[in-house]
């Protein structure tokens, strides 16, 4: 089996070792556009106004601001600019989406409607190669402790992460004892109003839910390595302050703890919540929100499957490789 799986890796067509790239997102170059389409035409642009907030399944969040209510959308993937009502060419279309509404909530002044992916198709790599990673998922993606995403849900995952999401870090207290992990499913939604989703059967949510407000640290991308290493705390209990490596400062309201190399911060008060799939889609309103020191960069990362099409077509990455 080891040796199958050897073999698959490596006629799989990626160009990096590892799945997820991080980078520093003010830095990468030519990045690609979302646009909803309707009829082969451009309806809006939702690059900057979707959230990705979730995996198993895929999940979409897009504001009011979207004007897209409708029960099913479908979003195309480009690297060519476009404007209103524009036609979008088959060959302009790197990736498509199609989702279907789950779920609204009403919050001031504003809305929110969430969306779960339906069907995915992308030609980052070709469809020979897909077809070996499709193989390969299949068969050695069910891992202890792994989400293992299935059929297209694999490559909707695929899709979602080649734009470049931000790896945030999340720090939660109770009772004078404290948890430290990342988060790429956030986002925020609205001036007040921020979303982050967090597997519903884990310890930091269970954290989370009974702490009610927490502090979200947007990273410098030099400290890719430490935190990643940071996930195993999305399993682990509250502990001592002493168990974390935090910097010197506290937040603004709240008083909590703040990280070392640390890019801005949000100090966030759950509103509400709901589950659907492994997820528990928690909505915050933001109490605080720190300047962002533009001598910093954010640490960010996407998927090897369009990271292998940028370099094929010679554009840059940046990428730091753990």
């Amino acid at each position: 089996m080891r040796f199958l799986q050897k073999l698959l890796n490596k006629f799989n067509g990626l160009y990096y070792p590892q799945e997820y790239l991080c980078l520093a997102q003010e830095s990468f170059y030519q990045p690609l556009y979302a646009y909803c389409i309707q009829d082969g035409k451009i309806t809006k642009d939702i690059t900057q106004l979707h959230c990705f907030v979730g995996y198993c399944p895929l999940i979409f969040a897009l504001p009011f601001a979207a004007n897209v209510w409708q029960e099913q959308i479908d979003i195309a993937f480009t690297t060519v600019p476009k404007q209103l009502n524009e036609l979008l060419s088959h060959k302009d279309a790197l990736a498509t989406l199609s989702l279907k509404k789950i779920h609204q909530q009403n919050i001031t002044n504003d809305a929110i409607a969430y969306y779960e992916g339906h069907r995915g198709h992308h030609r980052f790599i070709s469809s020979f190669h897909q077809c070996i990673n499709s193989i390969n998922n299949r068969l050695h993606g069910q891992k202890l402790g792994n989400i293992f995403l299935k059929g297209n849900l694999h490559k909707q995952v695929q899709i979602a992460y080649a734009i470049p999401r931000k790896i945030s870090l999340i720090t939660v207290a109770n009772q004078n004892k404290y948890n430290h992990f990342p988060t790429d499913l956030h986002g925020q939604i609205s001036d007040e109003h921020y979303i982050i989703s967090l597997r519903h059967a884990g310890a930091a949510c269970k954290q989370v839910e009974a702490a009610q407000k927490i502090v979200l640290s947007d990273m410098q991308s030099s400290t890719y390595k430490q935190v990643y290493s940071l996930g195993k705390n999305h399993m682990q209990p509250l502990k001592e302050y002493s168990a974390f490596d935090f910097g010197d400062q506290l937040s603004k309201c709240l008083q909590l703890p703040l990280p070392k190399n640390k890019h801005s911060y949000k100090e966030l008060v759950l509103e509400s919540s709901f589950i659907h799939g492994i997820h528990r889609l928690l909505l915050f309103k933001i109490m605080h929100r720190e300047p962002v020191n533009p001598e910093y960069k954010t640490l960010a990362h996407l998927h090897n499957t369009y990271a292998t099409w940028r370099h094929k077509k010679g554009l840059a990455g940046n990428y730091l490789l753990r």
